[in-house]
């Protein structure tokens, strides 16, 4: 096997990275090479520098030191470095939910008139939640409530999240009797940093558990904020068909990227590329028009809700700019390599920072307000359309791969898809679960990571769970990896799902796979489960389901905190590569095998995708077997479909 084939998956991105070779551009693959061996300590979690006296490591063969310099254990080392990366994952996703909430807010007063709430029916829905009366309300007014007490949930200092509510009674027990219901998202957050702070909490378990409620915190509160309020501003989205991959990508067009998290520049950006001016001006330099794309969790967003287009995932964004094609890429937060700047300075990509909390060195910025949103959106297309007189049309070299796919799932769709319009209910999913037609569900998630072949972990994960009658749910990248190999039409449950699953897809039009938005709406497939256990039948929490979730080739401390509330809300979660546990055989004993025995879920590691997917049917198959359910309906057909 070639190089270029060992470290991707995609074929287009395979020809980007020969392309890169070619003309020795270093891109990601290059610098995870030059950084072999990686450190064994920080891959193990057993070392310390949370103080001066420090850096401490412990010795993994037991000849040299155990603790470190203060009394530490390698188990309250481990467990400090995990949780620590579980506050930064939170905080990421929940800062996301904070800007959103103090978007609507600005939207609501009239501040931000470039934003509207149109998601009304979900307004008053999560408004009831939050106890606010919406009798005779406009929908501002009922919107700035809401904004106000959703942005207060961040400094919360006692009580519980309102969200938690939505969660099965029996979960909401579990988490009140170990004390772990979160009381606000950010407290949970700052607790983390002053348990782990050298002189604090050194008991492992304890150190750990909060790490849950945090957490909890960002799964149950600031991600699902995000979420809930991204739609009520936003719109909810509705399935919708659009292509993936960098053949999106036009030679003849000026071409925008989108790349980044948070969808309020994203989404009025989508506006702005139809901009008569913006048009005219593109043509007056030679373009047919302007190519609005997104990459990488900002592509979910504007995908699902105006079925614009993806030109790819994680590893892909320095691939984009070496087409040669790209006139500006924008970026906002989260998942965006320091690297572009160099990449993009070999071609004529202009790169554009946003946000406050992200800048390059280097590079120009052009700070986004919400109040001007639209008007610093064109302003940004600008650049890019006046940059395509600067294309060199001999580099360019854009891939021809490109997929369709179906997108745009959430919780309140799919009891519509499943029910009908008269019968709001996701029975049909219980009932083919009940009767053996699916063996349950999975939800795949997570980014790339250069340690594992790019989409492969995805692809081959999510094709074995289908040929076994399993229903996946996905977001993010990984969802990104499943539709370029063709995997999110309902056109490939003929060809890749089991008898049974293929039955359901046919009666019902859906994908066997089932995009519900980017990595933040990972909230969603909570929802899910919580109205599959409220529907009956399939036990009293989300912990009996037969269900699963994996994250194949996950990288980011983000990762950790998603995996973390799955977890703590009852879902068994493996993850590809192991987190940096191993050191500790306590702690890896504790999140793979004791902590079920009060959380109902726990963690499994596995690098191999096919195993993986097997430990997640061998876990359904034991929920099926608690719940009395039986064998799955065409066990033995289904090990003949193709793969």
């Amino acid at each position: 096997m070639k190089r270029h084939e060992k470290r991707s998956y995609d074929p287009a991105s395979q020809k980007m990275i020969q392309k890169a070779e070619k003309e020795n551009i270093e891109i990601v693959w290059d610098r995870y090479d030059a950084m072999q061996p990686q450190c064994g300590f920080g891959e193990l979690g057993i070392c310390c520098k949370i103080c001066n006296m420090g850096p401490c490591r412990i010795d993994p063969f037991g000849d040299g030191p155990q603790t470190g310099i203060c009394g530490a254990s390698k188990d309250t080392i481990v467990a400090r470095n995990l949780v620590r990366m579980i506050a930064s994952g939170a905080a990421a996703h929940s800062d996301h939910g904070r800007d959103i909430a103090h978007a609507l807010l600005l939207a609501a007063d009239g501040e931000a008139h470039d934003y509207h709430l149109k998601g009304t029916e979900k307004l008053k829905r999560t408004a009831q939640v939050y106890g606010i009366d919406t009798k005779g309300k406009s929908t501002e007014k009922i919107g700035k409530e809401l904004g106000e007490k959703c942005l207060a949930e961040f400094g919360q200092q006692h009580g519980e999240l309102r969200l938690l509510s939505l969660a099965p009674k029996k979960r909401q027990e579990i988490w009140r009797k170990l004390g772990i219901a979160p009381r606000g998202i950010d407290r949970e957050i700052v607790e983390i940093m002053h348990r782990t702070h050298i002189g604090v909490d050194n008991d492992y378990k304890n150190v750990i558990n909060h790490g849950m409620r945090a957490a909890l915190g960002d799964g149950w509160g600031g991600s699902m904020i995000a979420t809930e309020l991204s739609d009520i501003l936003f719109g909810s989205p509705e399935p919708i068909r659009a292509t993936v991959n960098l053949g999106t990508l036009k030679k003849d067009h000026v071409n925008i990227v989108v790349h980044g998290h948070e969808p309020t520049l994203s989404d009025v950006v989508t506006d702005a590329v139809k901009d008569p001016e913006l048009l005219a001006l593109a043509k007056k330099y030679g373009a047919k028009g302007i190519n609005l794309v997104g990459m990488c969790c900002t592509a979910n967003e504007i995908l699902m809700r105006h079925g614009l287009p993806s030109a790819g995932n994680f590893l892909q964004q320095e691939l984009a700019i070496l087409t040669g094609s790209v006139e500006l890429m924008m970026v906002d937060v989260q998942c965006i390599m320091p690297a572009l700047s160099s990449v993009a300075n070999c071609f004529h990509t202009k790169l554009v920072t946003t946000s406050p909390k992200c800048k390059f060195p280097g590079v120009e910025h052009v700070e986004f307000k919400e109040e001007k949103a639209l008007e610093i959106a064109k302003n940004i297309i600008r650049k890019g359309v006046e940059n395509y007189k600067n294309r060199v049309q001999q580099r360019v070299d854009i891939p021809k791969e490109i997929k369709g796919l179906v997108a745009g799932f959430t919780t309140e769709n799919a009891f519509r898809i499943l029910g009908g319009k008269y019968r709001f209910t996701v029975r049909p999913l219980n009932d083919a679960i009940i009767s053996g037609r699916l063996r349950g569900a999975a939800g795949v998630v997570g980014c790339n990571n250069p340690n594992i072949k790019h989409d492969w972990a995805h692809v081959e994960m999510v094709k074995e769970l289908l040929r076994n009658d399993v229903l996946v749910v996905q977001t993010g990248c990984s969802a990104i990896a499943c539709a370029k190999a063709g995997l999110l039409t309902p056109e490939s449950a003929y060809e890749y799902a089991g008898v049974g699953l293929r039955e359901v897809c046919e009666a019902v039009g859906i994908p066997p796979v089932l995009h519900v938005g980017s990595c933040v709406d990972n909230s969603r497939i909570l929802l899910i489960l919580s109205a599959v256990v409220a529907e009956g039948g399939l036990g009293e929490d989300i912990s009996d389901l037969p269900a699963a979730g994996a994250a194949p080739e996950w990288m980011s401390e983000k990762a950790i905190s998603i995996g973390f509330y799955f977890v703590g809300s009852g879902v068994y979660t493996v993850f590809g590569t192991p987190q940096p546990v191993m050191g500790s055989e306590n702690v890896t004993n504790y999140i793979t095998n004791e902590i079920e025995h009060t959380m109902g879920g726990k963690f499994a590691f596995e690098a191999d995708p096919i195993k993986a997917a097997h430990m997640m049917i061998k876990h359904i198959d034991k929920k099926r077997k608690a719940l009395k359910l039986g064998e799955v309906m065409y066990k033995e057909k289904t090990a003949t479909v193709k793969k």
